[in-house]
């Protein structure tokens, strides 16, 4: 069993910043067991969507379009934590954000796939408004 999560989201006011962090726990132990880990998000009415994602080993990163220069994701080998760091927040990033992990290391174009990931975290919201 691997249980993943994510930190309290919270209020942001437009322009303003928030760190989301995931920590994993359960069969996750041990430094870097986790392959790829990445993050999603949905909105109200829609459908949950790609965000960022990060490899195990060369670390190498993927983002999506909309997020991509404001976000960035990073790891933590020793821990299997993933932290995503939000910058520039606008009012469509307003979203339930869910840590995501996969024992496989994918290659790029499969990382922003949601069913290349076996474990969830319940969610957290993040709302940006003034």
């Amino acid at each position: 069993q691997v249980e993943l999560v994510e930190s309290a989201g919270g209020l942001v006011p437009p322009g303003g910043s928030l760190r989301l962090s995931c920590t994993t726990s359960g069969r996750a132990s041990g430094t870097d067991t986790m392959g790829t880990m990445a993050w999603f998000r949905q909105a109200p009415g829609k459908e949950r969507e790609f965000v960022a994602a990060i490899r195990r080993g060369d670390r190498h990163t993927k983002y999506s379009d909309s997020v991509k220069g404001r976000f960035t994701i990073s790891r933590d080998s020793v821990t299997n934590a993933v932290a995503l760091q939000m910058n520039s927040l606008k009012p469509e990033d307003t979203a339930i954000y869910y840590c995501a992990a996969t024992t496989r290391n994918w290659i790029v174009g499969y990382m922003g796939r949601k069913e290349g990931y076996d474990y969830w975290g319940q969610g957290t919201q993040v709302t940006v408004s003034s």
